[in-house]
């Protein structure tokens, strides 16, 4: 997977936290997930279609994503919760709707977010595609960005 379909999703990832939500995050070393299905309690999904295809993934500790909503909205959220989980989603659609514009090249379609919460879970990844996991810390928590794209 190229680097051009990555680098939009972390400046995309920098821009949310920074300008929303005064977050200052730090990204650690892109890798290559060794387990594709080791996520977080809470993941936020969109399927990137079109002339590239892809899975682009945001996980959350349980704790983080209450803190990251709770940020993100100026509200005390102290439980998991349907709040917490639409804020999640609409931070995912700002990480993508920001990184879709620099993929305009690519003709991407952008799925609705979808919301997982658990232990035990599984994304449906691009088969033969490996997924990028890239880490970041926060004042807030840890979280990760995860992101497999296929061109077509």
């Amino acid at each position: 997977m190229n680097a051009k379909f990555i680098n939009p999703f972390i400046h995309a990832s920098l821009n949310l936290f920074k300008e929303y939500m005064d977050v200052d995050i730090k990204p650690g070393k892109p890798f290559i997930l060794d387990d594709p299905y080791d996520l977080m309690g809470v993941s936020a999904i969109i399927g990137l279609a079109g002339e590239t295809t892809g899975a682009l993934v945001l996980s959350f500790s349980r704790e983080t994503a209450i803190a990251m909503v709770s940020r993100l909205e100026g509200k005390t959220y102290i439980a998991l919760g349907a709040e917490i989980l639409d804020g999640v989603g609409e931070m995912i659609n700002i990480i993508a709707g920001n990184a879709k514009k620099d993929l305009a090249e690519f003709r991407i379609s952008i799925s609705l977010p979808g919301i997982i919460t658990g232990n035990n879970y599984r994304i449906n990844w691009p088969h033969g595609v490996p997924v990028i996991s890239i880490p970041y810390e926060s004042e807030l928590g840890s979280f990760s960005i995860n992101v497999s794209i296929k061109e077509a």
